[in-house]
């Protein structure tokens, strides 16, 4: 199977739902924000951006990976095979407003073998919240080409009002050889070095 993937899932939350949920327009002025930190296998030191690009209406901000990849088969270690980036935001949100995740679009490459497979799944809070579930996006070889996938949250968690909560990505990528041939190789990568990749996260922004 040749091209593109798209894949769909829910983002299950695991907070008690805010009760006023009217949603409003994004804030005026530019919204920044700051990569706190950035912890994992699939992101060690100097391999993924130490800032976002926030869109210029304020509805969404995207975060680049460089070589977040997983491999799996041909001598590739059961450490290959699953790699993680857990990146750590803080939103410079204006008085008077708060936002939640409404929706978060992943993009990239893989190739997998007939008889592998792999996935991409991720996470999402804010600090001193509990973590949302994980949904997987899977690919099934044979595969080669360009996946998406998207997780929309079934539920808005708001950012407290008032107060500033980083906000915790945790992304994951894994490749599992199967019954594949064990000369075969097989992966799959975020990776912000190819044009057609980026990794966009959507603000739902609502009025204190």
């Amino acid at each position: 199977m040749r091209g593109a993937l798209a894949v769909v899932g829910l983002v299950l939350s695991l907070f008690t739902p805010v009760t006023d949920s009217q949603t409003s327009s994004p804030p005026p002025g530019k919204i920044t924000l700051d990569i706190k930190t950035i912890n994992g296998s699939g992101c060690p030191a100097g391999t993924a951006d130490a800032s976002a690009d926030v869109s210029s209406d304020n509805t969404s901000f995207t975060v680049h990976y460089n070589n977040f990849a997983a491999k799996a088969g041909n001598g590739a270690s059961a450490v290959d095979g699953r790699k993680n980036c857990q990146i750590n935001v803080l939103v410079h949100v204006p008085a008077g407003f708060t936002f939640a995740i409404a929706e978060a679009d992943y993009s990239g490459f893989a190739h997998v073998a007939a008889g592998a497979s792999a996935l991409e799944q991720a996470n999402y809070y804010f600090t001193g919240q509990a973590a949302t579930a994980r949904v997987p996006h899977p690919l099934t070889g044979p595969f080669d080409g360009q996946w998406t996938a998207k997780d929309v949250a079934d539920v808005l968690v708001y950012a407290p009002c008032g107060l500033d909560r980083n906000l915790n990505i945790n992304a994951e990528v894994r490749a599992n050889a199967g019954t594949s041939d064990s000369g075969a190789t097989s992966f799959i990568e975020m990776d912000s070095s190819h044009a057609s990749v980026d990794t966009v996260y959507q603000f739902n922004w609502k009025q204190c």
